[in-house]
C-alpha cells in the first residue's frame, strides 16, 4: 500500500474504507471484508454510530493493531472541551482500541477550538497518533489554523474528479495539511463518474474500469480516498489501482472535468448550519 506523510512524521495508507451510511449491523462484516482485501485505513465517524462494528471487525481480523490505521470524528454534539474530552474516551473503548490513528473535527461549528483543545491533549498524552478536520472550507480552515496550538494535518472535504477542491489546494499546501476525499466516486449530488465514457476510455488502455481510473486520479495527486462498498467484489475492484500509473496527460484532462471547486455541499450556508445547531448542537 502507498503512504503519504504527515507533517508529523506518521505514515498514513493512500487508500482507505469509508463506512458512511454503513448500517451498524452490517459494519462489522463490511470492515472485516475490507480488510481481507488488503485495507488498512478505515474510516468512520461518531455521527456514523458504527464504530463498534469497526472494533469488533478489526479485533477479530488477526491483523497488528499497528498495522491498521483507524480514523474516526468528533460529532458536533460533543464539541466543547470537556464533551469532546469523554467523546474520545468512548470512541476508544468502541473501536477497542489504546489509540486512534487520526481524529478529526466532524463540522467547522460548534466550539470547535474547546474540542481542538481536547483533542491537542489526546495527542499530547498518546491516544491519538494525528489530528484533523473534515468540511472545513477554505476561508474557515485559513481563520481555524491560524489559531491552534497544532496545526491541522489533514483536512477532509468531497473531492473527486467532478469536484477537485483546486480552490483550497495551495492553501492546504502552504499549510502542510494533507487532502482527504470522501466520496471520492461520486455521491451527495455528483452523478456521472462510475459510468463516465471518458474515464472507461482511459481505463480500456490500462485494463481498468472508470471507478479505478478516478480513484487512481486522486491517489496519483497525493490525495487519500476512501471509497465505500458493501459488496466484496467491489471492494477489491477499489482497491486494485496500484499497478498502473495515469500519464500527464491524462492526469490533465481528468482535471478538465472538474464541475464544482468546492463540493456540492455549501457548508457555509446559513441554513445549513442553523440545522447543524438546532439538530445537534
Amino acid at each position: 500500500m502507498q503512504t503519504i506523510q504527515l507533517y508529523n512524521g506518521i505514515q498514513m495508507p493512500l487508500l482507505g474504507y469509508g463506512v458512511f451510511q454503513v448500517n451498524p449491523q452490517e459494519c462489522e462484516r463490511c470492515v472485516s471484508d475490507a480488510l481481507s482485501v488488503g485495507y488498512r485505513l478505515i474510516d468512520t465517524a461518531q455521527a456514523y454510530a458504527n464504530e463498534e462494528g469497526v472494533g469488533a471487525a478489526v479485533k477479530k481480523s488477526g491483523i497488528k493493531r499497528e498495522d491498521v490505521f483507524l480514523v474516526t470524528k468528533v460529532w458536533i454534539s460533543n464539541s466543547g472541551e470537556d464533551k469532546a474530552t469523554k467523546s474520545i474516551d468512548e470512541s476508544l473503548k468502541k473501536l477497542q482500541s489504546e489509540y486512534i490513528d487520526l481524529l478529526l473535527i466532524h463540522q467547522a461549528y460548534g466550539d470547535v477550538f474547546g474540542t481542538w483543545r481536547a483533542m491537542e491533549n489526546a495527542y499530547r498524552e498518546g491516544k491519538v497518533r494525528a489530528i484533523g478536520i473534515s468540511n472545513f472550507q477554505e476561508a474557515r480552515f485559513f481563520d481555524f489554523q491560524h489559531y491552534v496550538d497544532i496545526k491541522p494535518m489533514v483536512n477532509q472535504l468531497q473531492c473527486n474528479a467532478m469536484i477537485q477542491q483546486r480552490g483550497i489546494e495551495p492553501l492546504l499546501n502552504d499549510k502542510n495539511c494533507r487532502m482527504m476525499a470522501w466520496g471520492p466516486l461520486g455521491g451527495q449530488g455528483v452523478d456521472g463518474i462510475i459510468k463516465s465514457e471518458f474515464l472507461c476510455g482511459i481505463g480500456e488502455k490500462y485494463g481498468k474500469t472508470a471507478s479505478q481510473v478516478a480513484l487512481r486520479w486522486l491517489t496519483q495527486r497525493g490525495i487519500v480516498a476512501i471509497p465505500k462498498s458493501t459488496h466484496k467484489e467491489r471492494m477489491e475492484q477499489n482497491f486494485n489501482i496500484f499497478d498502473f500509473m495515469l500519464t500527464d496527460s491524462e492526469m490533465q484532462q481528468i482535471a478538465a472535468m472538474n464541475q464544482h471547486d468546492s463540493g456540492t455541499i455549501n457548508f457555509a450556508d446559513v441554513n445549513f448550519v442553523k440545522y447543524l445547531i438546532e439538530t445537534y448542537g
